[in-house]
C-alpha cells in the first residue's frame, strides 16, 4: 500500500466534496475543480474526512493500483487545499532591461528579444505584476488549480530559462542558480 494513499484528507469548513461516476467534484470559496478517479480506487467520505482504498476485485495489476492509490489521494488533496486556500507562485525577472506588464490576464514580456512576448492566461489564474525602480520585476500568479498554475509557470519560464553563467532569466522568487565560472586564462 502507498504511504501517501493511506493518509486521510480532512475537509475544511465551506468545502463540499461530491463523487459521481468516478468523478470527484470539490467546491469551495476559491472555486470548483473536478478530477476523474480510476475505478480501481474506492473513495469513502465519513466524519469530515476522505479516505482512499484499493479495490481488490478490479482487473488492474497490483503495482498499478498501488501507484493510483497515492496519485489520486494527492490529486484530491491538492483540489481541497486549492479551493479552500489557493496556490500562489511568484516569478522574478533577472536581467538588464527585462520588463513585464499586464492588462487583465494578458501579460506582456520584454526579455531582450527583438519583439515583445504576449501570453493570454486562463480566467482561473489571477496575475499581478510589480515593477519598482532598482529592483527586479515580479509576477505573482494565483489560482485554485495547482496543476494549471505549475503549467503556466513552466511556460513563462521557458521564455528565458535561467542560465548559470550570468544568472539571468526568469526564476522562482528565492530560487538560487548555481553559478559556473566562465572560460579561464589559457594554460601556459
Amino acid at each position: 500500500m502507498s504511504r501517501i494513499g493511506k493518509l486521510p484528507i480532512s475537509i475544511p469548513a465551506g468545502v463540499t466534496v461530491d463523487q459521481k461516476d468516478n468523478v470527484v467534484t470539490v467546491k469551495g470559496p476559491k472555486g470548483e475543480l473536478s478530477q476523474y478517479v480510476d475505478p480501481s480506487i474506492k473513495m469513502k467520505m465519513e466524519d469530515g474526512h476522505i479516505t482512499f482504498e484499493i479495490d481488490e476485485n478490479s482487473p488492474v495489476n497490483l503495482k498499478q493500483k498501488q501507484a493510483f492509490h497515492g496519485l489520486y489521494r494527492s490529486l484530491v488533496n491538492n483540489m481541497v487545499v486549492g479551493v479552500s486556500q489557493g496556490y500562489t507562485k511568484t516569478l522574478e525577472l533577472v536581467g538588464v532591461g527585462y520588463r513585464v506588464s499586464n492588462q487583465g490576464n494578458l501579460v506582456e514580456f520584454a526579455l531582450g528579444y527583438t519583439h515583445p512576448i504576449f501570453i493570454q492566461l486562463p480566467k482561473e489564474v489571477k496575475v499581478e505584476t510589480k515593477s519598482e525602480r532598482n529592483q527586479n520585476p515580479i509576477i505573482t500568479l494565483e489560482s485554485c488549480d495547482k496543476q494549471l498554475l505549475g503549467l503556466i509557470c513552466a511556460k513563462i519560464r521557458s521564455f528565458r530559462m535561467p542560465e548559470p553563467y550570468k544568472g539571468k532569466g526568469i526564476l522562482f522568487q528565492g530560487e538560487v542558480i548555481r553559478r559556473k565560472s566562465g572560460k579561464t586564462a589559457a594554460a601556459k
